[in-house]
């Protein structure tokens, strides 16, 4: 099997493959919710956010998609949460009291850290949400889901079916636009360029030889889209019908009081700023 990249369709014949894609948009709208929510303590918000991890990993076995594959997204981040551990480090969050090392005025806490695994935490949390849904969902399943969230809209004149296929047409040139910068990474490296070594120059004019062909290829891309369209007779501006109707099972409405329910009480623990270790396990807090 292919590898899970964000933004690709894996057709597969599981239970969340089956389901309807208003309801798993809408649910992952609810579980980003959930994932952001802040509550009162460090311990009771890593407590959560492993909560919230656990639900997710289900979803994942249940949809097919394996953790390796979040972590290999996460790697193009990886600088992005150097500098944000860095930024904590020299601007601690507010409350830190607890201090592992000093050097003159200068304090390390651990609420620097606790700061930064959080934000680790909530982004892995993320791309699972997000894998989820692009990995179980093809790119027109989505494109009807969201013009039907938005089809309210057309009565003060929103161009509904324009920025449903804008959305598709960029869902579906995530993985593609990966592919080509593997591609062009490759050539590159076989005409000798050297992307890992080097000074803080050569890897400069590593990354400009990379950006450039990714640019043009880009701009290739989209020019032999929009002639395909028109080729095609493509009319934003028509009236669109579409062969397949969507429809909404039990199974459906199931699935969404249960992400419902989770949601809510996430979000109610969190607006009650409810430390349910404190009252339920004294000693763990």
């Amino acid at each position: 099997m292919d590898k899970y990249i964000l933004g690709k369709y894996v057709p597969l014949n599981t239970f969340i493959h089956r389901l309807d894609p208003r309801m798993k948009i809408l649910s992952m709208i609810l579980l980003m919710v959930a994932i952001f929510m802040p509550f009162p303590s460090w311990t009771f918000t890593f407590v959560m956010s492993g909560f919230n991890a656990l639900i997710i990993f289900v979803l994942m076995l249940i949809s097919k998609v394996r953790l390796r594959d979040i972590i290999i997204q996460l790697r193009s981040i990886w600088f992005l949460l150097l500098v944000l551990m860095i930024i904590n480090i020299f601007l601690p969050p507010n409350g830190s009291i607890h201090i592992i090392a000093q050097s003159g005025n200068f304090k390390l806490y651990a609420e620097s850290f606790m700061q930064t695994g959080k934000v680790m935490l909530r982004l892995i949390e993320m791309f699972g949400v997000a894998m989820i849904l692009t990995a179980t969902t093809s790119p027109q399943e989505l494109t009807f889901g969201f013009g039907w969230f938005i089809k309210p809209l057309k009565k003060i004149k929103f161009p509904v079916e324009e920025v449903s296929m804008t959305v598709s047409i960029a869902l579906r040139f995530i993985p593609t636009l990966i592919e080509e910068t593997n591609r062009i990474y490759k050539a590159q490296s076989s005409r000798g360029v050297d992307f890992k070594h080097g000074n803080l120059k050569m890897k400069f004019k590593g990354l400009i030889a990379l950006i450039i062909p990714l640019f043009v290829s880009a701009f290739t891309m989209s020019d032999d889209l929009a002639f395909a369209l028109e080729a095609r007779g493509y009319n934003p501006k028509a009236e669109r019908t579409s062969y397949r109707v969507l429809k909404w099972s039990t199974k459906d409405t199931i699935w969404i009081i249960l992400i419902t329910l989770f949601a809510a009480g996430i979000i109610t623990i969190s607006a009650m700023h409810l430390d349910l270790l404190r009252h339920f396990f004294p000693k763990i807090w």
